[in-house]
């Protein structure tokens, strides 16, 4: 085959670039048209730049982004970094790290991101000791560097290298952060500190680190309770123990088989078998565990008498099956109670018609013997949703008579909108109810304008009563009450209801209250948790001192309320639950506001 002519090359050469490296990728080397392709790369002068030749403007090119980590300096290093992450190689990473740091034909030291020399030192904080020994003086290395290569450390930079650290080395680190390098220590900065403390058996730098946390604004949790818990053990420290029992009761309702551990330990130890007072003042007990909710009265030990550490199930009606107390159902304390109920009516007043909520709260502290508080438009809707369904005073009438026959004859407070009132006044069956209700103090009706809500969660809260409602208070005038003792006051007073031929259902709170408990004789009854949720196989820690703890015939006493379950209330109490907003959405309730 002879040459190609100038005007047939000028033809090849304005085709398509496609065109053309199709011609050329084809064929064998032996191929004519490969031989072509070999005659056209000779003849083909070089191309002018784009700039001078109008056509390379249409031309256009698909640049090929390069594969991540596979250009630069460090790409190498990197990929390596990676991939012993991946294997928890801590000894080939660091390998690598040193090499690229101490390689004398290294143009430049090799420059890696923030979140690599992390990667590194989480690495060695997660090291197996036994196959990488040292990684405290590879992880100061890795820091090193990281500071001369002006890369930013964070919080996770010093969480890592304080795992890795001595003790005091590891506190200084944490302690220092804000001051060198403007980061807010958290939960898990403290945490190897802690731990390191706990193994070194140092109480007073473990008391410094709580400090510490305190005045940074966290919390302890669980895990670093138990440590604490633990090296005051340890050292003997009974007062210290004692603190942190308490401390441990508020933040967790259920603890752990570790921390459980660390209980038991402490209560077999003879440094608390000789800690407790002898003699107390046995009214003073009961008035601070009333103060705080019950559940605890934060005196002190109590006794002095050898302790008997028992793991135990208790019964449905909170009767313990090793010692026989009966537990409480904890309540919040007085001074929670109080904010609780300064928050609301605070809420209430800028929300309502000031002199109307106003008036209400005259009214409630002249009329403040009630023992429950009735949200009557939620009972009264209850299962109304179908085409005669209506607004049921016979319903609501059916909780009232069940409240008043359960305290001796004593009326609830219904609390309902005078709009709804004026409405069910014009049927003389109705109005006959409502006049018997007003008769009997039973009743308050919420001006126009108002929500009710405001009301009946305000009463059950000032007068420290029980609330009967299957409303879940989830919408946003509880959420705009943001406390974390909300749940508790709720499980505590809430009183859901439903109806079996006619005759209102109540179920009342639980007769007892999952979390760590301080009797009146000193004992104390602790929760392990329970993954299934079934309260009757929960284990708890029963422990008590020989001979001290009694079966209680009358009722404990929380702030004030007496729980007084019958005993078929108490053992149908767990297996009597309706599902979670199932009342609503059956019930459809409406807000009375008008």
């Amino acid at each position: 085959m002879g040459l190609l002519s100038s005007d047939s090359l000028k033809c090849v050469r304005a085709s398509d670039d496609t065109h053309i490296g199709s011609l050329w990728s084809c064929g064998p080397p032996n191929h004519p048209k490969a031989q072509t392709r070999a005659r056209l790369r000779a003849l083909r002068p070089p191309l002018a730049p784009a700039a001078a030749t109008p056509m390379a403007t249409t031309t256009t090119t698909t640049r090929r982004r390069p594969r991540r980590g596979s250009k630069g300096p460090n790409s190498d290093l990197s990929r390596t970094l990676t991939d012993c992450t991946r294997r928890g190689d801590a000894a080939a990473a660091m390998a690598a790290f040193d090499a690229a740091v101490c390689d004398p034909d290294a143009a430049t030291a090799p420059r890696l991101a923030a979140h690599q020399y992390n990667q590194l030192l989480h690495l060695l904080a997660t090291a197996d000791r036994s196959s990488f020994p040292s990684p405290a003086a590879a992880a100061r290395r890795v820091f090193a560097h990281m500071l001369q290569a002006g890369a930013a450390p964070s919080e996770a930079t010093i969480t890592s290298l304080a795992r890795v650290t001595a003790s005091d080395e590891a506190f200084e680190l944490v302690a220092t952060m804000k001051e060198k390098y403007g980061l807010t220590p958290r939960l898990r900065s403290y945490s190897p500190v802690l731990a390191a403390f706990r193994r070194a058996g140092e109480a007073a730098k473990a008391y410094a680190v709580e400090d510490h946390m305190k005045a940074s604004g966290v919390s302890p949790e669980e895990p670093e309770l138990a440590a604490l818990l633990d090296v005051s053990s340890r050292a003997g420290d009974v007062h210290k123990v004692y603190e942190y029992m308490h401390k441990l009761r508020q933040a967790v309702d259920c603890v752990s088989e570790e921390t459980a551990a660390v209980v038991e330990g402490w209560f077999r130890s003879e440094m608390a078998m000789m800690a407790g007072k002898t003699e107390w003042d046995a009214t003073q007990v009961k008035d601070a565990i009333v103060a705080n909710g019950g559940g605890c009265h934060r005196l002190g030990w109590l006794g002095r008498d050898p302790w008997t550490v028992q793991r135990v199930r208790v019964g449905a009606d909170g009767q313990c099956g090793g010692c026989g107390c009966r537990l409480a159902c904890v309540d919040i304390d007085v001074e929670e109670t109080q904010r609780f109920a300064d928050s609301v009516a605070g809420l209430a007043l800028e929300r309502e018609t000031k002199t109307n909520f106003s008036r209400f709260q005259e009214w409630l502290e002249a009329n403040n013997e009630y023992e429950a508080i009735v949200d009557g438009a939620n009972i009264a809707l209850y299962q109304q949703n179908f085409a005669d369904g209506g607004f049921s005073l016979t319903q609501l009438d059916a909780v009232i008579t069940e409240l008043c026959d359960r305290y001796s004859g004593k009326c609830p407070l219904v609390i309902l909108h005078n709009k709804r009132i004026a409405r069910l006044m014009e049927n003389s069956s109705n109005r006959h109810l409502i006049e018997t209700w007003r008769a009997n103090g039973a009743l308050y009706t919420s001006p126009s304008g108002s929500n009710d809500d405001w009301y009946w969660l305000y009463a059950a809260i000032r007068l420290n009563c029980l609330l009967v409602t299957n409303d879940e208070m989830r919408d946003h005038i509880f959420e705009l009450l943001g406390l974390s003792f909300f749940l508790k006051w709720k499980q505590r007073h809430r009183v859901k209801y439903t109806f079996n031929k006619g005759k209102a259902v109540l179920m009342m709170p639980p007769p007892y209250s999952s979390e760590i408990q301080e009797s009146e004789m000193g004992s104390w009854h602790v929760p392990m948790e329970e993954k299934s949720g079934d309260e009757r196989v929960r284990i708890w820690l029963c422990i008590s001192r020989t001979g001290s703890c009694k079966v209680l015939d009358e009722a404990p006493v929380s702030n004030g309320v007496v729980q007084d379950l019958l005993p078929t209330e108490a053992s149908n109490g767990m297996q009597q639950r309706l599902p979670e907003n199932k009342a609503e959405s059956v019930a459809g309730k409406r807000k009375d506001r008008y």
